[in-house]
């Protein structure tokens, strides 16, 4: 493992659902179930798409938890929601009735949930992609136990690879899991 490039296992960006900033939620989940319906070498469908700008570089991404955020924009209202996210509500010790007055209080899911998605599926892909930090990318001819340092402590899904300042792929945790499982196995 310790030999093992990130280029070695990354997915590079033509084996990768990919939308413009432009588009809509509707056209990133459409082309994300069109994609994993014809993924074959990789073991596990992708769980994201990867956002490109104008200018045809990679600016974001949106996950499923970034999906069911733009279900209901004012989540907006708690401030820089990736970051509460990555510290969760429950590792400060906030008891589930603090969630529920949160929820009440900021009248969060007041319409019902067809309701929410109706207007969410028209929402730019820009207003609720992830814009990657500088932590989320990782070069391309780094070893394997450098990006899971990475993965570890900035808490990341996916790393997107990087050659000469340019996103090439993303490395997947699944991918990472998949080879530490497989030498585990086979010890």
């Amino acid at each position: 493992m310790k030999n093992i490039k990130v280029k070695e296992l990354m997915v590079p960006l033509s084996e990768y659902a990919t939308v413009n900033e432009d588009d809509t939620l509707e056209t990133a989940i459409k082309t994300l179930y069109a994609f994993n319906k014809k993924i074959i070498k990789h073991k596990f469908k992708h769980r994201a798409v990867l956002v490109y700008d104008a200018n045809g570089n990679i600016s974001g991404k949106v996950s499923s938890l970034d999906v069911l955020r733009s279900l209901e924009p004012k989540y907006s209202q708690f401030g820089h929601i990736d970051q509460i996210a990555k510290m969760g509500l429950s590792r400060f010790g906030l008891s589930n009735d603090f969630v529920q007055s949160l929820v009440e209080n900021y009248n969060l899911w007041d319409e019902d949930c067809d309701s929410l998605v109706k207007k969410a599926k028209k929402r730019k892909v820009k207003e609720i992609m992830h814009s990657p930090h500088e932590g989320e990318y990782v070069n391309e001819d780094v070893f394997i136990p450098e990006a899971i340092h990475r993965f570890i402590l900035g808490y990341h899904q996916s790393l997107l690879v990087v050659k000469q300042e340019k996103v090439i792929g993303i490395l997947k945790l699944t991918d990472i899991f998949t080879l530490i499982r497989d030498l585990i196995l086979n010890e």
